[in-house]
Order: C-alpha cells, then sequence, then structure tokens
C-alpha cells in the first residue's frame, strides 16, 4: 500500500515538474476544484492535473474537470480511479447545472410573453380611455375563499383513472335509483324482516336463474372446472370451485380441505363430486394447481373420465418458476442486499422522511412472503431509486448516520455499482416472465387468446 502511494506522489510531482502550481486554487468554493491542481505552462497557459489519475486537463473550465470526474463521455476522457462517491456527487452538480440553464431559459422566455401581454393591455386600455389594474396572481379562487366549488388539495392530486371510476359508480347509482323515483311520493323503505327473509329468497332465485342459464350453455358447448385452492387467516386450506363456459363464469362451491389435502384418494373423491354436480358429459377439463398431490388427482380423474382433460394452472407453475429462480445462489444474495437496504430505509426515520421530499418519489416495494414475482418487482423498485438513494446517502446530514448500526452497510451497498448492474441484469431477464404472469393472474379477461403456445 505504501508503494502504490509513494508511485503516486513520484507521478504527480513528474507531471508538475513541467507546470508551476498556483497556490490559491483552494479558495474557490466550486467542490470540484478539491480534486484538481491548477497548475500555469511555460506559456502562461493554464491547465488542471486530476489528483486521481494525474491527467492534464487543457482548457475548459471547472465544468470539463466535472465532466472528467463524473465520467461523460466526449470532451474529455473519464477518469478511471476516481471513487464512486465523488463520480456520483459530479453527476449530481452537472444536473443542477443544466437544470439551472433550463429553468432561466424558461424563466427568460416567461417574462417576455408576459411583457408582450402587457404591453396588449396597455394599448388596449389607451384606445378605450380606462386604465385597468392588472394581476399576476392565479385565478384559483375566482369566487372567493370561501367558494365550495373550488377543488381540494387531494382531490387536485387524483389521477384521471380513479376520478373516472368514482364518477361511473355514482353515475350507476343515481341511473339505477330512479326506480324509487319513479314511483313517486309517500314510498316506504322495506322492513328488517323483508330484508332478511321475503326480498333475500327473491333475490336468491334471481341468481339461480342467471346459473341456469349458464347450466344451458355448459351442455351445449362443455365446461372447464377450475379449482383456487388458498388459506385463510385461520390457516384453513379451502377449495373454490368454478365453472367456466363461453358465457361466463359461475362459483360452484367452496370445501374446507384441510384433513385431506394431503391424501391424493380423498381428493380425487372430492374431484369426482363436483364432476357428477357438474355432469360429466358437460365437463371437457379440469384446472388445478401444479402440487404434487394435484398430479396425482388430475391422473386418476383422466383415468375414471377418459373423455376428461386435466391441465396444470399456469399462474401457479409459473410462480413455482419464479420460486426456483429466486432460490439461485446469485439471485438470493442480490436479493439479500436490496432487502438489507430496504430495511434500513424503512427502519429508520430520517432516511424515510428525506426520501419522501425527493420530487417524484414513490415507495419501495418490498418482497411478500406468499408471492415469489415481488422478489424481482422489488428489486425493479430499489433500481428505480438508484439516484435517490445514491444522493441520500453522501449527503452531509448521512453523515449524523454512520454511528447508526448498518449505515456503513447501506451507504457501501448504494454506491455499489456492481449491486446495481446485477440489479438491472436480473430485471431485464425476469420482465417476460413477470408480464406473462401479470397476464394470466388477470381477472379482467381471458388470457389464453394473448399467450402464445
Amino acid at each position: 500500500m505504501e508503494s502504490r502511494e509513494e508511485e503516486s506522489l513520484q507521478a504527480q510531482s513528474q507531471t508538475q515538474s513541467h507546470f508551476s502550481v498556483q497556490s490559491n486554487v483552494r479558495t474557490k468554493t466550486d467542490i470540484a476544484w478539491e480534486h484538481v491542481t491548477q497548475v500555469v505552462d511555460e506559456k502562461g497557459k493554464k491547465a488542471w492535473i486530476c489528483n486521481f489519475c494525474q491527467k492534464v486537463i487543457c482548457g475548459g473550465g471547472i465544468n470539463r474537470v466535472k465532466k472528467h470526474l463524473a465520467g461523460v463521455k466526449g470532451e474529455v476522457a473519464a477518469c478511471p480511479k476516481v471513487s464512486p462517491e465523488v463520480r456520483f456527487t459530479m453527476q449530481g452538480k452537472l444536473k443542477e447545472t443544466a437544470q439551472k440553464e433550463k429553468e432561466k431559459r424558461t424563466t427568460s422566455v416567461t417574462i417576455l410573453d408576459d411583457d408582450e401581454e402587457m404591453e396588449e393591455v396597455e394599448i388596449s386600455t389607451v384606445k378605450k380611455g380606462k386604465r385597468k389594474s392588472t394581476s399576476n396572481l392565479h385565478p384559483f379562487f375566482t369566487k372567493g375563499i370561501n367558494d365550495p366549488s373550488q377543488s381540494t388539495i387531494k382531490s387536485a392530486m387524483q389521477s384521471k383513472a380513479k376520478i373516472h371510476d368514482v364518477d361511473l359508480a355514482i353515475a350507476m347509482w343515481f341511473y339505477d335509483a330512479y326506480k324509487i323515483a319513479s314511483i313517486g311520493y309517500g314510498y316506504k323503505a322495506p322492513s328488517y324482516h323483508a330484508l332478511r327473509v321475503n326480498l333475500l329468497t327473491y333475490a336468491k332465485k334471481s341468481v339461480s336463474l342467471i346459473i341456469d342459464s349458464l347450466r344451458s350453455q355448459w351442455v351445449d358447448t362443455g365446461c372447464t372446472i377450475m379449482s383456487d385452492g388458498w388459506r385463510d387467516v385461520s390457516q384453513r386450506h379451502l377449495i373454490n370451485f368454478l365453472v367456466y363456459c363461453p358465457k361466463g363464469i359461475s362459483f360452484l362451491k367452496y370445501v374446507d380441505a384441510s384433513d385431506i389435502e394431503s391424501n391424493a384418494i380423498n381428493l380425487c373423491n372430492l374431484f369426482a363430486e363436483i364432476v357428477e354436480m357438474v355432469g360429466e358429459k358437460n365437463v371437457v377439463q379440469m384446472v388445478t394447481d401444479n402440487a404434487v398431490n394435484y398430479k396425482l388427482v388430475g391422473t386418476k380423474l383422466c383415468e375414471i373420465y377418459p373423455f376428461i382433460t386435466w391441465s396444470p394452472c399456469t399462474t401457479h407453475c409459473l410462480n413455482l418458476v419464479l420460486k426456483d429462480l429466486s432460490e439461485l445462489d446469485n439471485v438470493k444474495s442480490l436479493v439479500n442486499l436490496a432487502s438489507r437496504v430496504t430495511i434500513f430505509v424503512y427502519n429508520h426515520k430520517w432516511p424515510l422522511n428525506w426520501l419522501r421530499k425527493r420530487p417524484d418519489w414513490k415507495e419501495i416495494i418490498r418482497p411478500g412472503a406468499t408471492r415469489f414475482g415481488t422478489v424481482f418487482i422489488a428489486l425493479q423498485s430499489l433500481y428505480g431509486h438508484k439516484e435517490d438513494l445514491q444522493a441520500m446517502v453522501i449527503s452531509n446530514e448521512f453523515k449524523k448516520m454512520l454511528k447508526v448500526g448498518n449505515a456503513v452497510e447501506c451507504k457501501q451497498i448504494v454506491l455499489n455499482e456492481i449491486f446495481w448492474n446485477n440489479c438491472l441484469i436480473t430485471v431485464k431477464v425476469m420482465t417476460p416472465l413477470l408480464k406473462l404472469l401479470r397476464l394470466c393472474d388477470s381477472d379482467e379477461k381471458p388470457a389464453i387468446g394473448y399467450v402464445d403456445p
């Protein structure tokens, strides 16, 4: 280590031997001056020597030095020995400079437009022989501060899609409520007994009529029995049975299979009972999970009913694929590093408050316990916050957090470019599978017509 420092000092002394060093460089306020040494050659021209790689930068001023340290290609070669923290700081300074120039141009254009508008107003008032007062205030409160029609901050920040959905729900309620208005004055609402007995019976009959209309379709075109296994808050293994036909999907029944889920024979008898309930001549396909016991059930059902085919659930298969991929050593170590950063941010108030003040900030998605796809979605979400996290760990305020446990480790992970490159590669590789999972797991439309077999 000492030999390397001696070689660096020798290289710096040899480079500066051709120039005369100016002592007033350190008095400059720009942070980039701390990483270069300003010199003057024999002809009296200024130049700068990088303190990291000893490269001589001639001309261009401090902006060119920043591009050298930030690794911006084009005007000057990137510094190969600069630390990640300095590189990120210089990149942020260049972005701030570009943003200020953009705002300056926008402000100048706006002032020019306002001057032209004011000139037109003055000319028009002179022609009419009147003087009108002008105001630069935006007319947010056109009817005064007590105007109830003014929108609230919360409603103004809602997306157009959410507002449209709420408007549509209210409209549908009004369209249905016209029946109440059409009956006229003097109508009395139904009693408690009527709601829980008589009217409930009629509502059940109307639903039964809809199911009967679907049953007639089962006979004509055939149907598919779909089973959806899940666990409730009491960890009971419940199975929902649904019947699909081109006319629609109907819920058949649910069964508590906690005592038979591990027994393939009992499960097979349960599925056979469902087939008999729907009608064995009407069923053409059975769709279940891809677990071992369900595979055995599907094989036995095909033996009992040769005209019925068994198919595994595509969503469950994709979840199993994502589970296997998430258990790879490289992915597991990457997810472990990402979770350390996320846990540190959400376990401490200052980092979370600092990040939430960043423009266009969105919460970091954390992996769920039951959805293997969220592991890769969380990596994608964390990669989208790369710049915000790096800006946080190199800020002066973060130095106070270095005494807190895991703060140093979090800073090292965030400033590690290899970690971010691995995140990017993993996200790009897994994006097609995630899109397919999202398509197959959607309840909005059948996915078989959109998936290329």
